[in-house]
């Protein structure tokens, strides 16, 4: 899947909205080799969350829905936090960092590695999770 072709929250359940928040980008750490840990490499992640926004949208009260601006500083403290070795794990960190947010049912996490040191010409790597609370 690339970000052309992706069609974000295709795998979440149906029944519910969707809040994406996609290309949130930042410098991260992670990775199994010493020079990525050490240098660090672009990350850019994308999120669908999965929610009733029906409330909010007839009140239209923000506290009735689920702020996509905490929920990109929450991914971006992800994506410049703690390194980890595999792409896998930081993607798990992200959904369970956005299951945390009151509202949010399900959600797909998207995880580029544009930079990964493949050894061969590429565009991208992908990592796509989607978690249920």
């Amino acid at each position: 899947m690339n970000r052309e072709s992706a069609r974000p929250g295709s795998a979440l359940p149906a029944g519910l909205d969707r809040i994406a928040v996609l290309g949130i980008s930042g410098t991260g750490h992670h990775g199994v080799f010493d020079h990525e840990k050490r240098d660090g490499q672009t990350f850019v992640v994308d999120v669908t969350l999965a929610s009733d926004t029906r409330a909010a949208a007839s009140t239209d009260d923000l506290a009735r829905t689920v702020n996509y601006g905490e929920v990109a500083a929450a991914v971006l403290a992800v994506i410049e936090g703690p390194a980890y070795d595999l792409v896998e794990t930081v993607a798990q960190t992200v959904a369970d960092a956005c299951l945390a947010f009151d509202g949010v049912e399900a959600v797909e996490v998207v995880v580029h590695k544009p930079e990964a040191p493949v050894g061969v010409p590429f565009r991208d790597v992908v990592v796509t999770i989607v978690r249920h609370r």
